[in-house]
């Protein structure tokens, strides 16, 4: 395959991934970006990205062209799938936006002229692409892979909210079905980034790099997340041990917390189930997950002993970190429901989360007036530190609460700061 100017590439999926990817290729190549939701589309189309990835400046100024109708990509020579890979309620791999997605390209796909090219940048477990998609798109469109068209795999690795390590700054690992397929996918993503692409030896290796790479930390967070609830009951802060650790050269420096999002809080179910196909146990990757499922409601019991009885608290933040306006798998939710089924009045404030979105998944709903002057609290938890939040006074806070009332930080973000004679808790 021959990547030139005339080039037309297609990102089905506009959102924390498919769009500054696709921003970014516009800049090289005829760039068009196909979402299911109109909204999301009519959004972009009027140049504002509300999650924030891009500035709204940048997607105003640039070419790419954004439809909800798949038929308007029909004949173009790239299409890359960014779509969500979640986990159903039993935490099983969901593969419905994936096949969707696919379904949709083979419905477009048109026998003559160059062979087009299927990238899949979703995460899946190994051998998604070759043995589900693969055969999808052949039955929908009754052509012939690796002679109609051609299937790829290229890991995304967007860190919603992380400013450093963006789309056109990190290494891209890209795998094709056959060596020329590769060497244009390595083309492609260097025009898109200055990190270069690493070529992975097959698609199931890009595949499985992708997986680990999240269940890694996921492990990693997890024993953060054990030692805390080991060392409270001797009543140390994990962040005092911490803070000693981290000065041996070779300690990894990871902290506990709630472990949720659309990556971290889901790859580890897709290497699991890949595992258990295969007749493997993977103990250590489910132990982990296990622990980091179980710190919601590790955090609101340990609210609910301090208070020892019905109380109003304030949760603040319910995205599932930091900076961000994204509430998908947010563990706070966890926390949230734990401390409804305690007994306790639960109030949730977030300047970021959008609140017909927290209504519509989490059945939550989110008050904007949550910290107006006359609201008056038993207990404060700093959930989620944006940085509103960090920038709070400490007069706004203490006023929030009744006098000696409960600051559970539920990540160590104000344990150097004082608040007067109210009780605190932390990790």
């Amino acid at each position: 395959m021959q990547l030139g100017a005339n080039t037309k590439v297609t990102v089905i999926g506009l959102g924390y991934v498919g769009l500054p990817l696709a921003v970014a290729l516009a800049k090289s190549f005829d760039t068009m970006g196909v979402d299911i939701n109109p909204g999301r589309v009519r959004e972009l189309a009027a140049g504002h990205d509300s999650t924030r990835e891009v500035e709204d400046d940048a997607l105003a100024a640039s070419s790419l062209t954004v439809t909800a109708d798949i038929e308007e990509a029909a004949g173009r020579d790239i299409y890359i799938v960014t779509v969500p890979t979640p986990v159903d309620k039993a935490n099983q791999p969901d593969l419905g936006p994936v096949r969707g997605a696919t379904r949709a390209v083979g419905g477009i796909l048109k026998k003559g002229g160059p062979a087009p090219l299927i990238i899949y940048e979703s995460t899946v477990f190994p051998g998604v692409t070759e043995e589900i998609c693969g055969p999808l798109l052949e039955d929908v469109s009754g052509l012939k892979r690796g002679e109609d068209f051609f299937l790829g795999y290229s890991p995304e690795r967007i860190n919603p909210g992380d400013k450093v390590h963006t789309v056109d700054k990190i290494t891209r690992v890209v795998a094709g079905e056959n060596p020329d397929i590769t060497a244009a996918m390595s083309e492609l993503y260097r025009t898109v980034t200055s990190g270069g692409t690493f070529e992975a030896a097959s698609i199931k290796a890009a595949e499985a790099a992708k997986v680990i790479e999240n269940a890694q930390r996921d492990i990693n967070i997890a024993f953060m997340n054990e030692i805390a609830q080991i060392f409270r009951k001797d009543g140390i802060s994990v962040y005092d041990v911490l803070d000693a650790a981290n000065t041996k050269w070779n300690f990894l420096k990871f902290s506990p917390g709630l472990v949720g999002g659309h990556c971290i809080g889901v790859d580890p179910y897709y290497l699991s189930y890949k595992a258990q196909q295969l007749g493997h146990l993977p103990r250590v990757v489910l132990a982990g997950r296990s622990i980091n499922d179980g710190m919601g409601a590790f955090v609101a019991d340990q609210v609910h002993d301090h208070l020892r009885r019905a109380s109003r608290i304030l949760v603040l933040g319910m995205t599932f970190k930091e900076h961000v306006p994204d509430l998908r798998n947010s563990k706070v939710v966890d926390v949230i429901s734990r401390l409804d089924w305690l007994g306790h009045d639960v109030t949730v404030h977030d300047p970021l989360a959008n609140a017909e979105e927290a209504e519509e998944e989490y059945g939550l709903t989110l008050d904007p007036d949550a910290m107006a002057a006359d609201r008056e609290y038993d207990a404060l938890v700093l959930a989620v530190p944006h940085q509103a939040y960090l920038d709070l006074d400490e007069k706004t806070v203490t006023g929030l609460l009744k006098p000696g009332g409960l600051i559970a930080d539920v990540k160590g973000v104000w344990r150097d700061r004082s608040f007067g004679d109210c009780a605190r808790w932390q990790l």
